[in-house]
């Protein structure tokens, strides 16, 4: 949720700065995520002034353009060519000086530099309003009334101060936070200051000529429905400090009345709806629930089944709108509107929340109602919205407040125990203070005794109902900083940490990855159904699938990171980034059926590498390398020793996935498994390069970690290196040669590598070549010519008779 720091002090004295606010509110439990500048203008007319035009002539060589000098309260005049046609000696004027960025009304910006123009210096601009953003108008220079001095910033004599955004990760129980109101609820308790509401004294009804019948079929859906009626209204445009407001907030202006019950929302808390009056058939209003598969069309256009549980606004001949969820598109506000009946009323939250949950609805009205809005501050609402239409739009008040509220809803009454305050808490507070926060928070004590009280708590805070939850307030505001660490903590009292800690583990590899040119992505566990069904035949179990999903594209978890990582790269290649590595640690998801027909959820923390593009970039001096599987292959043995694994076997790795790759094995348990990304599978998120890939089992991983360091004495003998071409049968692999020689030499043998691969007619249909290196040592002495050939003639018999190869010499 977003609020504004300028919004915010016209309910509470702020001298505090946007940075100190954020703290204090975080401190109260209203996260802030973070606080944004918001300029009136784009770019805050930053370097634009008041000047004085001194002299004004024709220019010499263009009969449209003036020669002028403009007082801009420095030492010397700026001389400015000018192509306004009423410029003129005298003016106050709004000059933009040099090395100014410009925010035109339409176009892109620009900026002011020193030029020459037909042969004339030219320092600055004199602006028309649309060259500032401040207008449409370029019938000519802006010519101002002041006395202001010259020099003066243009945004203080237009009045533009600038705002802060402040983005606060509210959390599903603070609903009464959710307006500037509510958040100011809380400054005013952490503060200990006043909080002044607006005036609404002002309102009155004109007269009674448009009274409607309304009336309230389901109390328990509705258990409060107000409502007005104003004529002679002029729907258009907002002023400008209503569009400021709305759009400090992150919202779009609509017009001047829709403008005001948004506003409302977020000054207040309480949603506000407004139905063209001319469109209620015989002037009734009805709240009630219709048939099943009742059709409905929406705001945006969309035809909806209504269940027999919605509840829907109605006039006397059909529904008019989803009830605290959202309008019609046939009774709403439009540039013909000329009266309209105003509606604000506490719905029930169980009902918004089925509705709008049942037809995907998420709007600031249901957000708002569905976790339980102030049913006390209905009529306040409604008056305050009359007023400022009746400023922004004209018109009057013509009927005079209807409020169907029977059963009034009642505060919650808890019992709370001084001794639990302090046990809870960890610190006595004094009980003056404890009953100063509680005031601020608008929570009444009654019948205090002597080791308890009740707390009358307003029904706006829903979540306030036992008697942990009111301590909980008084902690919030007192201070979690202020309630020092017990003196008698001690550090044997703290858990033992785990032998292997998953987190260090994690940042070490994330540490590796990151200093091998990869970067951590961080990707929605929730995913597309098509892309596990893209892969069914190598899953392990059964999608998660959620309840209530957000949308169709996000209704299943995953359960592979491979299309986290595809859509990533999508993402950065259409924003002409090609060259990526990305690595990124999660969860993949998936259910088993148990014997007894239950089913078992099972989450899995998983290490994805993905690679794409080039090695290295192209240049003059060579052309860009493409990055191969040996170059992901090189990642993974790198992980590989991070873990000090040494040896594992391998097996062809899932051809569901995979056009070509391997799995490493490890105790005889799959633990990474990497190649080539199947090219159907990549063509599902519309990617065309090739993609490698690899996916590690980290918890398995984990198993495997070990913080005790070996080491061995340096060979005091030198390394001998022989080479072998081998032709073999195209299905023979590497790994199979280097198995087979270790196999075949256990002492001697210190690595084996492939540094040439070759195929070619001459050696046979079928047949390819293997250059291979083989390095020789002892730790207890120099090796002899006859040993050498003795160990060689060895792997050679052994390749001769196991994999039927033929020595090249």
């Amino acid at each position: 949720m977003e609020v504004s720091y300028k919004w915010l002090q016209e309910f509470i004295e702020l001298p505090e700065s946007p940075e100190e606010v954020g703290k204090l509110l975080t401190a109260t439990g209203l996260e802030v995520e973070g606080i944004e500048k918001i300029d009136a203008v784009p770019g805050g007319l930053e370097g634009v002034v008041i000047g004085q035009v001194l002299t004004c002539t024709k220019h010499p060589d263009a009969d449209k353009l003036s020669l002028t000098t403009v007082d801009v309260g420095t030492d010397q005049p700026l001389p400015i060519v000018c192509g306004a046609p009423n410029v003129a000696a005298g003016q106050k004027v709004v000059v933009a000086l040099v090395g100014t960025t410009l925010h035109p009304t339409s176009g892109e910006p620009f900026q002011i530099k020193k030029a020459k123009i037909r042969g004339m210096a030219s320092e600055g601009m004199i602006c028309a309003e649309d060259e500032i953003g401040l207008g449409t108008s370029h019938a000519g220079i802006m010519v101002l009334d002041t006395q202001l001095p010259n020099g003066t910033p243009a945004a203080r004599y237009f009045k533009l101060e600038s705002d802060y955004q402040i983005a606060i990760g509210l959390t599903p129980n603070r609903i009464d936070a959710a307006s500037h109101y509510g958040t100011a609820r809380d400054l005013k308790a952490v503060l200990n200051r006043p909080l002044t509401l607006p005036s609404v004294e002002a309102f009155e009804v004109a007269n009674t000529d448009l009274t409607l019948d309304v009336q309230v079929d389901d109390l328990d859906a509705c258990p409060r429905y107000a409502g007005i009626t104003l004529s002679g209204l002029t729907v258009g445009e907002s002023p400008d400090w209503l569009k400021r407001r709305l759009v400090s907030i992150g919202l779009k202006p609509i017009n001047n009345i829709v403008d005001v019950t948004n506003f409302v929302c977020y000054d207040l808390g309480q949603p506000l709806h407004a139905f063209d009056a001319a469109k209620i058939a015989q002037n009734q209003v009805i709240v009630k629930t219709l048939p099943e598969g009742t059709p409905f069309v929406t705001l945006d256009g969309v035809e909806r089944k209504l269940t027999a549980t919605d509840l829907m606004i109605c006039d006397a001949e059909k529904p008019m709108c989803i009830a605290g969820v959202f309008g019609g598109q046939y009774s709403g506000v439009s540039a013909q509107t000329t009266s309209i009946f105003l509606e604000s009323a506490y719905f029930s939250p169980t009902s918004i929340r089925k509705t709008a949950q049942h037809h995907g609805l998420k709007t600031d009205a249901s957000f708002r109602f569905e976790r339980g809005i102030d049913p006390n501050i209905t009529i306040f609402a409604l008056k305050r919205a009359a007023l400022l239409i009746q400023e922004v739009a004209g018109g009057t008040v013509s009927s005079t407040i209807t409020d169907i509220y029977p059963n009034p809803i009642e505060p919650f009454r808890v019992l709370v125990r001084y001794r639990n305050i302090d046990r809870l808490i960890g610190i006595r507070i004094d009980h003056v203070e404890i009953h100063r926060i509680l005031e601020a928070l608008d929570i009444q004590a009654e019948l205090m005794q002597e080791g308890s009280f009740i707390a009358i708590v307003p029904p706006y805070r829903v979540d306030v109902t036992r008697e942990a939850d009111v301590i909980e307030e008084i902690l919030r505001i007192y201070g979690l900083d202020n309630i020092p660490l017990s003196a008698n903590l001690q550090a044997d009292s703290l858990s033992e940490f785990p032998k292997t800690d998953p987190d260090q583990w994690q940042g070490r590899v994330g540490q590796l990855m990151a200093a091998n040119g990869f970067y951590e992505i961080l990707a929605l566990s929730l995913t597309r159904p098509v892309y596990n069904d893209a892969i069914r035949s190598s899953l392990v179990g059964d999608d998660v699938t959620l309840l209530n999903p957000l949308s169709d594209d996000l209704s299943v978890m995953r359960q592979t990171m491979l299309f986290s990582a595809l859509e990533t790269l999508v993402y950065n290649i259409n924003r002409r980034q090609k060259d990526l590595k990305l690595f990124e640690f999660g969860k993949i998801y998936h259910k088993v059926k148990l014997e007894d027909g239950a089913s078992k959820y099972v989450e899995r923390m998983r290490l994805s590498l993905a690679i794409i593009g080039n090695q290295t970039p192209e240049g003059w001096l060579q052309k860009g390398h493409p990055l191969a599987y040996h170059d992901l292959a090189t990642a993974v043995q790198r992980v590989f020793n991070l873990f000090r694994i040494k040896s594992f076997d391998t097996q062809p790795a899932d051809p569901t996935l995979f056009q070509y790759g391997l799995t490493y094995i490890v105790n005889k348990k799959p633990l990474v498994s990497l190649g080539l990304v199947q090219p159907k599978l990549t063509k599902l998120v519309d990617l065309k390069q090739p993609v490698f890939y690899a996916d590690f089992d980290w918890q398995a991983l984990l198993k495997l970690a070990t913080s005790k360091i070996r080491y061995e004495e340096v060979a005091k003998f030198p390394e001998v290196r022989r080479d072998l071409s081998l032709v073999l049968d195209k299905a023979v692999t590497f790994e199979q040669i280097s198995k087979l020689a270790r196999q075949t030499e256990r002492k001697l043998l210190r690595s084996i590598n492939v540094f040439d691969v070759y195929e070619g007619e001459n050696l046979g249909s079928g047949k390819k070549a293997y250059s291979v290196s083989f390095m020789l040592q002892d730790t207890a002495q120099t090796l002899t010519e006859v040993t050498i050939d003795k160990t060689m003639q060895r792997l050679m018999t052994a390749f001769e008779q196991e994999l039927s190869a033929v020595i090249r010499k």
